[in-house]
């Protein structure tokens, strides 16, 4: 019978093995670093954007985490025996340019190579968010990246508040609520973050204590203020997603062109009496609210929930999505509704799906963030641009 080195020296004759130096090059090059260790040993150091996937679990969670099998691959271990054998399973999966890092963890930082101590989850944060660490896609990495989020939520109203729920819940770790309004009794049908003993507080700071309460490791920022021209950038720096619960055009409008400048993506939603929907604006990469509406509709068709109603039900579901493509947009995950306009029917129980396209003659994109100008917009919502070239 072989023993473990005559299976470890077949092993390694048979595939492509690189030392720290040709690594660190191919990394640069853009090559994905997998680092097949186990927890505790990442905990003590670790290269900067790897991936990791512990040995055991390769089989079962690798496609998931690396879903493209022609992604270039360097494979890390502590020493480079696990990686060797990691690799041959690599390529036994399909995985086209595998090679394994000789002298593994070890050698890269013997040589003096950059490295760090990754931030690790407490064990009271991997009890919480056990059922997120289950998930290969998702995983302690992913927990880390949601831990360090930002993410803005314009109103904490009716999508505000299950968006924030759901947000606080999956362990973001710094939430902005924007909002300007007092809580009212006629808020409490849908508007969850708020109860009838806070009836009269600030809308902010009723969010702020039910938040507090449900997860301790969320920050909450909050902004009392009216969302404007003048503010509108200083409140928006700094967040990786922002959520659109905004119930008014000209709020809606000023975010876009807000975030078009900024390059920060928005999850847009909406309802009206028994529908709703959800989108993904993304400006850098594809169309916008100016591409789904360049002007506002006329305020009779479109009147607000306080003049048309709304089943207390439905921004449930809507914020709930919402809050959903957040975690993707943070996580890199699955296919985000960018470009796609989901439409739900309380009554039918339905949804439909339709395509968005980038408006050619839509001002205000990316490439043309400089000539953006923010002011106070009236009801026909124009964009502004300067006139510099």
């Amino acid at each position: 019978m072989a023993s473990f080195q005559d299976l470890l020296a077949t092993t390694k004759a048979s595939i492509t093995e690189v030392d720290p130096a040709r690594a660190e090059a191919a990394l640069a090059e853009g090559c994905t670093l997998l680092d097949v260790r186990e927890p505790d040993e990442v905990a003590q150091g670790a290269i900067d954007g790897s991936i990791h996937v512990v040995r055991g679990n390769l089989e079962s969670q690798i496609e998931a985490r690396v879903p493209d099998k022609s992604t270039p691959l360097v494979v890390m271990c502590a020493g480079g025996a696990r990686s060797a054998f990691a690799t041959r399973t690599l390529e036994e999966l399909g995985y086209i340019t595998v090679a394994s890092m000789d002298g593994g963890f070890n050698r890269w930082k013997d040589e003096g190579r950059p490295w760090l101590v990754p931030t690790m989850l407490s064990a009271e944060q991997r009890t919480r968010y056990s059922r997120h660490l289950l998930l290969p896609e998702v995983g302690e990495d992913g927990q880390r990246r949601l831990l360090e989020s930002r993410v803005l939520l314009l109103g904490a109203g009716g999508l505000g508040s299950p968006a924030a729920l759901y947000l606080a819940a999956a362990g973001v770790g710094t939430l902005g609520i924007v909002d300007m309004d007092e809580v009212d009794a006629s808020n409490l049908q849908r508007q969850i973050l708020h109860n009838g003993d806070r009836v009269g507080e600030r809308k902010v700071d009723s969010a702020r204590k039910t938040l507090n309460a449900l997860n301790p490791d969320v920050e909450v920022v909050t902004v009392d203020a009216r969302l404007g021209a003048g503010n509108v950038l200083d409140i928006l720096d700094g967040f990786d997603v922002v959520i659109d619960g905004a119930d008014n055009f000209p709020s809606r409008y000023l975010l876009n062109d807000a975030s078009v400048k900024l390059g920060i993506p928005i999850v847009h939603g909406s309802i009206f009496r028994f529908e709703g929907q959800v989108t993904v604006f993304d400006p850098r990469s594809g169309p916008t609210y100016r591409d789904l509406l360049p002007e506002p509709p006329p305020p009779e068709l479109a009147p607000s929930c306080a003049e048309a109603g709304v089943v207390g039900v439905l921004p449930g579901i809507i914020g709930s999505i919402q809050a959903l493509e957040a975690i993707k947009l943070i996580l890199g995950l699955g296919d985000s509704l960018r470009g796609r306009l989901l439409m739900f029917d309380a009554l039918e129980a339905s949804f439909r799906e339709f395509r968005l396209e980038v408006d050619p003659d839509n001002p205000v994109t990316w490439d043309n963030r400089d000539r953006i100008e923010l002011a106070e917009l009236d009801d026909q919502c124009r964009p502004r641009l300067s006139t510099d070239a």
